[in-house]
């Protein structure tokens, strides 16, 4: 998912997240980046006129690290490719060998960055994750394969990666990365990339980086997008927050299980990541230090553009007014985003039981699928009526308000939206599929495909 903006949901004029040309301020609103990128880009991110802004003439390791860095006989055939390259010879691969990486996430960015750096002959390679793997992980999260799905994401990329190098020191975290545990997992490593895709995260792995100066490679993806910069202030670039000062209001970004994701995008996008761990820590090329990167599939173009310092940073700054990690749910707006929808009236609900005992007792009632046509060619429930919900205020002659309507979607946030405004409509017999259609899938009938 890429973070910094608002994917479908047009930003009002006057907003602070209306286009970012209009500001001052260093906002960035993906969506008018995707859709209309000429307009889009904050005052610091500009088209680059001149792309030497950084050349790396020495590794971020200390020499000191690789003195007693040796290799056997099957390592020298490993890397051959690396050893005769005079950009990188004996000295830069010891540098690989001596590197430590951390990884947050082993998902679609984690996977390719995870293989290659490995491939690569990085030394210590830590991963962060505690999720599971789940059958939609396998379209782009290449770590894991058909035989994966149950088991822990870490176990899976730990033993993948043990396949390709046996020589690789894999430290696993299980855990939610958390401004709790950020700055004990983090200390030991020399790089931080990111593969996550939500906003706290994004922002507690940027300023845990920026405190203990560690460059932060960054990657996002979306649909057919992607974009990768390095934010590292210490090596006199901007950080994270130079670009999107403040996340946008919970709920307006989709995730990629919302909006979905092309599935070799990570592969694109976590390559680039690694290629920029490898330079930094080789100390050779330039890095993406104060440079954006943006790539669309659709088009396969890359568009580069430079990312400026904000002197008036909160985190970066020469005079900063965070100075230690914060909490990063309430910053981002969960807990209250949760605390109104709770405040609202409840939405009436229905369980996927209850529904198929009503449907086979043959009660009379209208069963209403808010989802998009292109779900519906995917899976339904026989006996549903089609109408998205971005149509259903077009389309609200179709439903009669003196009958019941039982309303679903996919996992059943969108029909209770749809709740709402038939509410609001004057509608009253209505019901919420809780769970929506996978709740169906996995509580009903096993044959309706979860997607």
């Amino acid at each position: 998912m890429v973070l910094g903006g608002n994917a479908r949901i047009g930003i009002a004029r006057g907003s602070k997240y209306r286009m970012a040309r209009d500001r001052s301020r260093p906002h960035c609103d993906f969506a008018e980046f995707m859709t209309r990128p000429a307009l889009a880009f904050p005052k610091r991110l500009g088209i680059l006129t001149n792309p030497y802004l950084f050349y790396m003439s020495k590794s971020i390791l200390d020499p000191a690290r690789i003195a007693d860095i040796e290799f056997s006989n099957d390592e020298i055939a490993r890397y051959s490719r690396h050893l005769i390259m005079p950009e990188v010879t004996l000295e830069g691969q010891k540098r690989l060998k001596a590197a430590k990486v951390l990884c947050i996430g082993t998902g679609g960015l984690g996977s390719p960055i995870g293989l290659y750096l490995a491939a690569a002959g990085i030394g210590t390679l830590g991963l962060v994750d505690f999720d599971v793997v789940d059958y939609s992980n396998l379209q782009r999260q290449i770590l894991h394969g058909t035989k994966d799905v149950g088991r822990k994401k870490l176990n899976s990329a730990r033993d993948r990666i043990k396949e390709i190098n046996p020589n690789v020191q894999v430290d696993l975290h299980d855990a939610l990365f958390s401004a709790e545990n950020a700055r004990e997992i983090v200390e030991p490593y020399d790089i931080v990339i990111d593969g996550t895709d939500n906003f706290p995260t994004r922002y507690l792995s940027n300023d845990i980086c920026v405190f203990l100066k560690k460059p932060n490679v960054y990657g996002s993806i979306f649909r057919f997008d992607g974009q990768c910069t390095v934010f590292a202030p210490h090596l006199g670039g901007p950080c994270y927050r130079c670009l999107y000062p403040e996340p946008p209001p919970p709920g307006m970004v989709p995730s990629c299980a919302e909006g979905g994701v092309l599935g070799v995008l990570p592969g694109i996008i976590g390559v680039m990541q690694a290629i920029e761990a490898i330079k930094l820590i080789v100390g050779i090329g330039e890095p993406l230090i104060g440079r954006l990167v943006h790539f669309d599939a659709l088009k396969m173009k890359f568009r580069e553009f430079k990312i400026r310092k904000d002197p008036t940073c909160p985190v970066c700054s020469e005079n900063p007014t965070i100075t230690d990690l914060i909490d990063y749910d309430q910053f981002c707006g969960i807990p209250q985003a949760r605390a109104e929808e709770e405040a609202e009236a409840p939405v009436p609900e229905i369980t996927v039981e209850a529904l198929k005992a009503r449907i086979d007792r043959q009660e009379k009632f209208v069963l209403l699928d808010v989802r998009e046509p292109y779900e519906w060619d995917v899976a339904k429930i026989p006996g549903s009526k089609l109408i998205p919900l971005g149509e259903l205020a077009s389309r609200m002659s179709e439903l009669d308000s003196a009958d019941e309507i039982v309303i679903h979607c996919k996992v059943g946030v969108r029909s209770a939206k749809a709740v709402r405004e038939l509410q609001k409509a004057g509608f009253s017999k209505l019901l919420n599929v809780e769970g929506g259609i996978i709740a169906w899938a996995e509580r009903v009938d096993p044959s309706v495909p979860k997607y």
